[in-house]
């Protein structure tokens, strides 16, 4: 499938989402936006993708924001659809995947940037990076969820200083508040994000697809988490990956996972 502003490309059970405007520092515009949720969607759907990487083009940006010029002139109701509608076509609904996310930050991923990557399961950053929510800056504030998934990331003290202060902050430090899992050069960033996915890949998709399930629920306040987890652990003992994944174990060889 051809796309204007993203480029995707797989191997084996691997994908690779590379966010491509570059003379804009990767900036999330309405078409970027729609182009990532379905290109997300085609990949979840994919029983042969068992991992994503989601990555910027160049070496200066993951994402360097929204793209103001599309809301400046907005009213109330059309920046709350705005944030409503991102939130349920992209953010929100990578954060919900079976497929895991992971979010290789390659520069400045500021604002809606780092709302993408924060929505992303977990974050590797290159030690360029910076980091940030400057939206107060501009008299509003983040709308992609990023207010909610900072302080379940970095604490609220945390969060709300980087909110308030509209300040960014570098790789060092954001592996140090624990927003990234690691921080590497750009010449190693995408390798070890592949090195970890295949890690990934190796395991029982269904099992990884529920885990993230039972993991998101200890974050929802409407939902128990604990249940949440008594559910999936029981849903796992009915698949095809749990009698490949005891019965290899058993013999003593490695599992051969189909993902059913």
């Amino acid at each position: 499938m051809a796309y204007n502003t993203i480029i995707v490309e797989q191997n084996q059970f691997i994908a690779e989402i590379i966010i491509n405007r570059p003379n804009k520092l990767n900036a999330l515009n309405k078409e970027t936006i729609k182009e990532l949720s379905k290109a997300l969607k085609n990949l979840d759907k994919d029983k042969n993708v068992r991992t994503i990487v989601l990555t910027g083009s160049g070496e200066k940006a993951f994402v360097a924001g929204a793209d103001i010029s599309e809301f400046a002139n907005f009213s109330e109701k059309k920046g709350a659809s705005l944030a409503k509608n991102g939130q349920e076509i992209l953010f929100s609904f990578i954060e919900k995947m079976e497929t895991p996310v992971i979010a290789a930050i390659n520069g400045f991923a500021l604002g809606g940037g780092l709302e993408l990557a924060m929505a992303c399961h977990f974050r590797v950053a290159s030690t360029n990076a910076k980091m940030g929510l400057p939206e107060v800056s501009l008299g509003v504030i983040p709308g992609y969820g990023g207010t909610q998934r900072l302080p379940q990331l970095i604490g609220k003290g945390r969060a709300l200083e980087l909110i308030m202060t509209a300040t960014m902050i570098d790789a060092p430090k954001a592996l140090a508040y624990g927003l990234v899992n690691y921080v590497v050069t750009q010449e190693e960033l995408l390798p070890l994000c592949k090195k970890i996915a295949n890690k990934i890949a190796n395991n029982s998709p269904v099992a990884i697809s529920q885990a993230i399930k039972a993991v998101n629920a200890g974050f929802n306040t409407t939902l128990d988490g604990y249940k949440t987890e008594i559910e999936a652990f029981g849903k796992c003992f009915g698949t095809a990956d749990f009698k490949e994944g005891t019965t290899a174990f058993l013999e003593k060889r490695k599992a051969d996972f189909s993902g059913e």
